[in-house]
């Protein structure tokens, strides 16, 4: 199953690219110079960091809110750590939006 997610993604991922490099190109030829092309370069960078860091959060609290859980029901005092130690994935979502917005100041 998993190798069949990521094969999918894989090949979303590199038909993009395929289909940018395109256009890319075909922007070049009608006279808008390279400076289209960064442009688009910058807006897939943009997707990539915050697109990533997503997937990365949602991997990772899945698993931290499984075993939270259990713990909170062998531990009811536990639930506060619990609920501290999902929160703590998010940052990788701040920082994929900080790195866009980084991003999109070069535009």
């Amino acid at each position: 199953m998993k190798t069949k997610i990521l094969s999918i993604l894989g090949f979303l991922f590199a038909s993009s690219l395929v289909l940018a490099s395109r256009a890319f190109a075909a922007a070049a030829a009608s006279g808008h110079g390279g400076n289209f092309a960064d442009h688009g370069m910058y807006a897939i960078g943009m997707g990539l960091a915050v697109g990533l860091s997503a997937i990365g959060t949602g991997l990772a609290q899945a698993r931290i809110g499984a075993a939270g859980l259990g713990s909170a029901v062998e531990k009811p005092e536990s639930l506060g750590l619990a609920l501290i130690f999902l929160l703590l994935p998010e940052t990788l979502v701040i920082f994929g939006l900080v790195v866009a917005f980084l991003l999109l100041g070069k535009l």
